[in-house]
């Protein structure tokens, strides 16, 4: 184990930047040495040569005409120890650092303005300044590895032109904040990119970036090679799926998959596929991303969430997307799971929901298929006013580090207001990442409380009565009912899953009611009374309903 030590030097007390430091030097495997407040030249240097320390850090945050000499003669006088091998790094004020950079003899100089992954990295061994793409990995899988234990932040980004949005990205980019761009394409870029006789110029920029050509695509990337070099992801679209699977990767490396499993059809109108159809298709499109070993998202369970469906749904979802991408060969599965969907849930209830969730699939993972957690804040639960929207950005974060996800997509503020600029995702990031960074300092586990676990439970209970029901829709010969697109079709059409928003839909029964019920959680009500139902007597009443 290599050994670091570190001090604010001279007459600095400020050691709160030299903490910092050395906790992440710890989550590198360092051993850390630290020293305190203002520490003499000679007591550092002495505490290097009895430590046999590797790395020396100082620190220095006062005026830069007395750092300048300081920082002048603890070179002079540590210049033995760096010709024997040890290394040394200095943090400070910007205009500190600059004085340190320009003396030339620290390894790197911090000036409190990199993102922490930056810092992490050199604690792991990347001593040169990061100014190349090939020092930020370049997959998803390799990225996440890079960044632990800190997760990889993913945001939404697409303006109405193509223009706005690239020098966005490049804005974005360049802040360093984010680690995974997700291209956001209007509607006809997702369901007719390759249709331009079913486009219509009235709707360009309806809902995100008009991308129209590969080329549009290519140059929205070229646009992210600076900064910390974030990764693409883009829409897997509403038709030709995997012709724009072949594009995504070609243009713009696309990082992962992201797929529903009964959505984005006619269903909801967002493409031209029915239900069953969408669903072979969207099982086609995991099996053609699992063969090359790049990430499936399923973004299934808070399409049902955001409809104001059951949490029990919402775990059976999460499931179903789970045992699907398994089944057509995904190896790198990232499980997203919405918080505030819907948005009156407290946060007790939603812990739980989510605790459920990862419960039933933890079973399925192995070897050859890997779970990766992905959380987010709620699409819908965002209030207008901007002061409260920050807020609510950092606490629904703040709760989401309970699960240790391994992403998180963060959903910016503004988002009841407008999209979200260049401007709005950086200032979003930052939130999100304060929010991350204190709870990695030692967030008390929320997930021991006992009505948590009491609900995680019989969420798991209920979310198998209704698994098995869906298990007896197939036709006998079916060897897995939960992937079999006709089975899967009728668990709609005969309203086990179901939704209140998909009232007179004509694809669902949309005959379900639920409630929030006193512990904030959402529920399954028998319509009439309004009292609480369990699924199997829900699911009973469907059969009465329809015999």
């Amino acid at each position: 184990m290599k050994t670091v030590v570190a001090a604010a030097l001279g007459e600095c007390v400020h050691v709160a930047g030299v903490l910092n430091f050395l906790r992440l030097a710890e989550t590198a495997g360092w051993r850390t040495v630290f020293l305190g407040p203002a520490v003499p030249i000679d007591k550092v240097l002495e505490a290097a040569r009895r430590e046999k320390a590797d790395l020396v850090g100082v620190s220095y945050r006062l005026t830069p005409e007395t750092g300048d000499r300081l920082l002048g003669e603890f070179a002079e006088e540590a210049d033995e120890l760096r010709r024997a091998g040890v290394r040394f790094a200095f943090g400070g004020t910007p205009p500190v650092a600059a004085r340190a950079q320009a003396i030339g003899f620290f390894e790197r100089v911090f000036d409190g303005s990199e993102p922490v992954e930056i810092v992490l990295s050199y604690a792991k061994g990347q001593v040169h300044n990061l100014v190349v793409e090939e020092d930020f990995p370049q997959t998803a899988m390799e990225r996440k590895a890079w960044k632990a234990p800190f997760p990889i932040i993913r945001h939404h980004f697409g303006l109405p032109t193509l223009e706005s949005t690239r020098k966005g990205i490049e804005r974005i980019a360049e802040s360093m904040v984010l680690d995974v761009i997700s291209l956001g394409p209007d509607q006809d870029a997702q369901a007719n990119f390759f249709h331009p006789e079913r486009q219509d110029p009235r709707r360009t920029g309806a809902g995100g970036v008009p991308v129209r050509t590969s080329e549009d695509y290519r140059m929205l990337h070229a646009a992210s090679r600076r900064g910390n070099y974030p990764l693409l992801r883009t829409y897997s679209g509403t038709d030709d799926f995997i012709r724009l699977a072949e594009m995504y990767v070609e243009a713009i490396n696309n990082a992962w998959c992201a797929i529903p499993i009964f959505w984005f059809n006619q269903m909801d109108g967002r493409g031209p596929w029915d239900l069953e159809g969408s669903i072979r298709e969207h099982q086609r499109v995991m099996a053609w991303y699992g063969a090359r070993d790049i990430p499936v998202e399923l973004n299934e369970p808070h399409h049902w969430g955001m409809r104001d469906a059951p949490d029990v749904i919402f775990v059976v979802a999460a499931y179903l997307s789970a045992h699907n991408a398994r089944a057509f060969g995904v190896r790198d599965y990232i499980a997203q799971l919405m918080f505030n969907s819907p948005p009156a849930l407290s946060d007790s209830m939603d812990l739980a929901k989510m605790l459920a969730c990862l419960e039933l699939i933890e079973p399925l993972a192995g070897p050859e298929f890997r779970i990766w957690v992905q959380t987010r804040t709620g699409l819908l639960s965002y209030p207008l006013d901007g002061a409260a929207a920050r807020g609510h950005l950092s606490a629904s974060v703040y709760l989401q580090m309970a699960i240790q996800p391994h992403i998180v997509h963060v959903v910016g503020h503004t988002e009841a207001h407008h999209a979200a600029t260049a401007e709005d995702v950086i200032e979003a990031c930052k939130l999100a990442r304060r929010a991350i960074e204190n709870a990695l300092r030692g967030q008390p586990d929320m997930t021991c409380d006992p009505t948590i676990q009491h609900r995680c439970r019989e969420l798991v209970q209920e979310a198998r009565v209704t698994l098995e029901a869906l298990r007896l829709l197939a036709h006998p010969d079916v060897e897995d009912p939960l992937t079999d697109p006709a089975a899967l079709t009728r668990a709609v059409t005969k309203g086990i899953l179901d939704a209140p928003h998909l009232r007179n839909n004509p694809f669902a029964r949309g005959k379900i009611v639920t409630r929030m019920d006193h512990r904030g959680a959402c529920v399954a009500v028998e319509p009439t009374t309004g009292k609480p139902i369990t699924e199997e007597e829900r699911i009973a009443g469907l059969h009465t309903q329809q015999t």
